[in-house]
C-alpha cells in the first residue's frame, strides 16, 4: 500500500487556547485543509465539482485527541479515502508530529451531494474518479 496523502502544517499561536494547546475546533480545519489539498493534488478542483453540480458533504466526524499540540509544532495531516458500496464513504485522517507521535485521529463519514436535488449521489467514487486527473489519490 502506498503512503497516505499528507500535508504539513505549523501550529500558529493564534490557534491555541488559554492552556497553550491547539484549540479543539482547529483540528477540523487541519483535516479539511488536507482533504481539499488531496482533491487539488488529484486534479479535482472545487470549480469542477460545482460545474458538475455536486459538492462533498460531511455527515459525521469523530476526533480522538491523543497528544497535545502547541504553537510552533509542525504536524503532518494525512488523508485516506475508504470506499464502500453505498452513498457514503469514509475519510480517515491522522495528525502526526514530525517525530511520528499521533496527536489526533479523525474519522469522517462523507457523501457527494447533488446540489440541485439536495440528495446524496449513489456512487460518489465514480464521480471523483471521472473528475480526477490522478484518481490514485482517492485509493482507486
Amino acid at each position: 500500500m502506498a503512503e497516505p496523502f499528507s500535508v504539513r502544517v505549523t501550529v500558529r499561536g493564534y490557534e491555541t487556547d488559554v492552556q497553550g494547546h491547539l484549540n479543539q475546533a482547529v483540528y477540523l480545519n487541519y483535516a479539511e485543509h488536507a482533504r481539499w489539498s488531496l482533491l487539488q493534488a488529484a486534479g479535482a478542483s472545487q470549480a469542477q465539482l460545482v460545474g458538475r453540480g455536486v459538492g462533498p458533504v460531511t455527515l459525521e466526524t469523530t476526533i480522538r485527541y491523543r497528544r497535545e499540540l502547541l504553537a510552533g509544532d509542525e504536524v503532518d495531516v494525512t488523508c485516506v479515502f475508504e470506499w464502500g458500496s453505498g452513498k457514503t464513504f469514509r475519510i480517515l485522517q491522522e495528525i502526526r508530529k514530525t517525530d511520528g507521535t499521533v496527536a489526533a485521529e479523525i474519522n469522517a463519514v462523507c457523501g457527494l451531494l447533488n446540489l440541485t436535488e439536495r440528495k446524496l449521489l449513489a456512487d460518489p467514487g465514480k464521480v471523483f474518479g471521472e473528475l480526477a486527473e490522478d484518481p490514485g489519490h482517492f485509493g482507486f
